[in-house]
């Protein structure tokens, strides 16, 4: 048989193209490699159904909880979380059990911020109470536009008190600040511990202007009047709880019979 013999120059094209193809080869393993390094360390963006499911946090129940005070201090509807959490009967939950929230960005203290009784329980208690003391003073001087009771379909834990913006609210008692933040719906709240049982509440503040632990005095001023959280413009959303269950704070005010409410506070500095 008869062998073609190459000439030089067909050798040097017959190695080039030889090379090219072993480049060629090796610069595709290389981006094949790029390739998986890359899904290693930037995963694919996930899709919108899970990062609902991913956008919130696990709420540990802890003694004395139950998802309608629980949906009351994250602003979400127990109805809501009962179905986000595939809950059949939302009164059966159980300490250390967790609760998925959604949009939530820390746990927060349910037994401190939110009162015990949900709306459909009435409150009607017959007679006024009257508190320790000298009683309590008004937080702020202003028209009451909005009572305690029942709003629609939900209820009203407290008053809203008019007022303008930057307006110095008073504590009504001397006791323990044992919340000063933030929260969903109320904006930023104060909330203070007084003796015998009672607490007051102070949101949608400009400011506040006391911190969690600290001691006030009666008649201190403790924020500024705002619309912060969820509201229609400045006031004063107040409340009174005895026992952590929401009382109507009219009740345990004095009764402007002669003058405003300013003139039963002495606000200290």
């Amino acid at each position: 048989m008869r062998r073609w013999r190459l000439d030089p120059a067909s050798r040097r094209a017959r190695g080039a193209r030889s090379s090219m193809k072993s480049v060629l080869i090796i610069v595709g393993i290389a981006l094949a490699l790029a390739s998986l390094a890359g899904c290693s360390s930037h995963p694919a963006r996930p899709t919108i159904s899970t990062v609902k499911k991913t956008d919130g946090i696990h709420h540990v129940v802890r003694a004395g909880e139950n998802l309608f005070r629980i949906g009351k201090a994250y602003d979400v509807p127990f109805e809501e979380l009962a179905r986000l959490n595939n809950l059949r009967d939302p009164s059966q939950i159980r300490v250390g059990q967790l609760i998925f929230i959604p949009g939530a960005t820390r746990q927060l203290p349910v037994g401190v911020i939110t009162p015990t009784d949900p709306p459909a329980v009435a409150r009607s208690v017959p007679g006024p109470l009257e508190p320790a003391g000298d009683g309590f003073l008004w937080p702020v001087s202003g028209a009451i536009n909005s009572t305690f009771g029942p709003r629609g379909a939900s209820f009203h834990d407290g008053v809203d008190i008019a007022a303008e913006e930057g307006t110095s609210i008073a504590a009504v008692e001397r006791g323990e600040v044992v919340y000063a933040d933030q929260l969903r719906g109320y904006g930023n709240i104060v909330i203070i511990r007084h003796a015998g049982g009672i607490a007051s509440v102070y949101a949608h503040n400009q400011v506040n202007l006391v911190r969690e632990g600290q001691q006030v005095g009666r008649g201190e001023i403790i924020a500024k009047v705002g619309s912060t959280g969820r509201t229609t413009g400045p006031h004063l959303h107040f409340e009174i709880r005895k026992n952590n269950a929401a009382q109507d704070p009219l009740r345990y005010l004095p009764q402007l019979c002669c003058g405003s409410a300013s003139d039963n506070v002495t606000p200290k500095s």
